[in-house]
């Protein structure tokens, strides 16, 4: 079998796996298609405001080009090598948290996963709604309408699952490179651009290293969920395609659209709804109308970057009660899992403020610092501790090989993240002694990642791999056996 073919029993129709093991004889689909996923989740406009982050802490373009570039690139070789995990394994991403944190002990990260879900939703939602709004030109008074629509789209799209998520996002990145060519033009040819923005010598390692931190963030967030994408493809796609559509796909979209953003914050230096109008504008710039329709791609892409944040919290919130009371994943508990993520995400949003939104995006940044330590934790567990063999069966066993507590994995995390704190620089919420000293320099994400990696890696000397792999072998046939039997409704 190729690597692009179709599996013999592909699922049709509403998705009823959740957290399960997907079997062999459900595995279809063609690697080739995340990457137009992972361009579409970077393509919206939650990403170009990423991008303002240089310009409105006094950085130039150029620097300001550099530093996105580079974290952009860093932060996407984390995000892909977790989406090589997919069709290896066959599980959520969350779910293989338990091998590191144990069966109990990943709560501690799903409940940091739940409300990152939960704020980008709110923060997503409401651009959303604004772009509707500003395409159709509405009063500011329906915006509430439009989040409900927003939400209810998302909430559909998110509900009928994997299939429908990937068609969604392949035709949509088609009409999406076509509207961002069209805006990149107006962008270099209507927006002045003084020579001082390319003045290589104008350097400022504030604003520099706070760009390169958020844009390396903004694709290490995007772990959380990536392999959630993946887990359907044959088990035969090798890791390397899974990693290269991955990485090229995110980061070509999000490179492209914070770039935009940067040419965009010469003139406009505030997130929020300033963004929304400053597409229009010079959208209108290129031709009259163009801002009309750039803000209606704008807002289904938002649309479905909000159906993958439902889903991936569906999953988790699964996960997580499954850890606390062991359940059945069925269709019943996706649809109650998806509402309750919706019902979350539209009731902040008809209560966000202008000021509520710009606050947010300083406590997003506390949440991206978060997973820092947990990717390094994951992919030390994955490519070098236990190098992909995992006894997926004993993954579902509250008391199987992997424990209740896995308290290396803790250990490790617990350590790195506290070794970041003397880094960290939230603006206006937390500044830690070493950055103040770098002059607000912020370094953390250079930290936490090799202190957490390196204290996994000495802390699982002991791991028996041998062991672990000779049960998976030897469990293999009943696992698929009994992932194909129990699928319930």
């Amino acid at each position: 079998m190729s690597q692009e073919s179709t599996a013999t029993r592909p699922q049709r129709g509403i998705e009823v796996r959740s957290i399960d093991y997907v079997p062999q004889s459900e595995r279809h689909g063609k690697v080739s298609r995340i990457g137009s996923l992972w361009f579409m989740s970077n393509a919206q406009i939650a990403t170009l405001a990423t991008g303002l982050i240089s310009i409105t802490s006094g950085g130039n373009v150029v620097w300001s080009l550099i530093a996105i570039a580079l974290g952009t690139a860093l932060g996407t070789l984390f995000m892909a090598a977790h989406s090589s995990q997919g069709p290896v394994l066959g599980l959520p991403q969350m779910i293989q948290s338990r091998p590191q944190f144990g069966y109990i002990g990943a709560l501690l990260v799903w409940l940091f996963a739940y409300i990152q879900y939960a704020g980008f939703n709110i923060f997503n939602t409401v651009l959303a709604g604004e772009a509707v709004g500003g395409s159709l030109h509405t009063p500011s008074s329906l915006d509430n309408l439009w989040f409900w629509v927003v939400t209810i789209v998302a909430a559909g799209i998110a509900l009928y699952g994997y299939d429908l998520i990937h068609s969604f996002e392949r035709y949509l990145s088609i009409v999406t490179v076509v509207m961002l060519l069209l805006l990149t033009i107006a962008v270099l040819t209507h927006l002045q651009m003084p020579a001082s923005q390319w003045d290589l010598g104008h350097f400022s390692a504030v604003p520099f290293f706070a760009q390169l931190g958020v844009a390396a963030g903004y694709q290490i967030s995007w772990a959380i969920y990536v392999s959630d994408y993946s887990r359907y493809l044959p088990a035969t796609v090798s890791r390397s395609s899974t990693f290269r559509w991955t990485f090229w796909g995110s980061a070509l979209g999000g490179i492209w659209v914070m770039f935009l953003g940067t040419y965009i914050a010469v003139s406009v230096k505030t997130i929020g709804s300033a963004t929304i109008a400053a597409i229009g504008t010079v959208a209108d710039k290129l031709f009259p109308g163009f801002g009309s329709i750039a803000l209606i791609v704008a807002a289904l892409g938002l649309i479905s970057v909000t159906a993958l944040n439902m889903y991936g919290g569906s999953l988790t919130l699964i996960s997580s009660i499954d850890s606390i009371r062991k359940i059945r994943p069925t269709l019943r508990i996706r649809i109650i899992t998806i509402v309750i993520t919706a019902a979350i995400s539209i009731g902040f949003a008809n209560f966000a403020s202008e000021s509520f939104l710009s606050n947010f995006a300083d406590f997003l940044l506390v949440i991206l610092y978060l997973f820092i330590p947990w990717t390094a934790v994951n992919l030390t567990d994955y490519f070098i501790v236990r190098r992909g063999h995992y006894a997926i069966a004993e993954i579902f066993k509250p008391d199987g090989i992997y424990g209740r507590w896995g308290w290396a994995g803790i250990a490790s995390y617990l350590l790195g993240f506290v070794c970041m704190i003397p880094f960290f620089n939230v603006a206006g919420f937390f500044e830690g002694f070493i950055a103040h000293a770098l002059g607000g320099v912020d370094l953390s994400l250079f930290v936490g990642l090799p202190v957490a990696a390196g204290a996994y890696w000495l802390l699982t000397r002991n791991v028996d791999v041998v062991a672990e792999q000779a049960l998976a072998e030897q469990q293999a046939a009943e696992l698929e056996r009994d992932s194909e039997e129990h699928v319930l409704p």
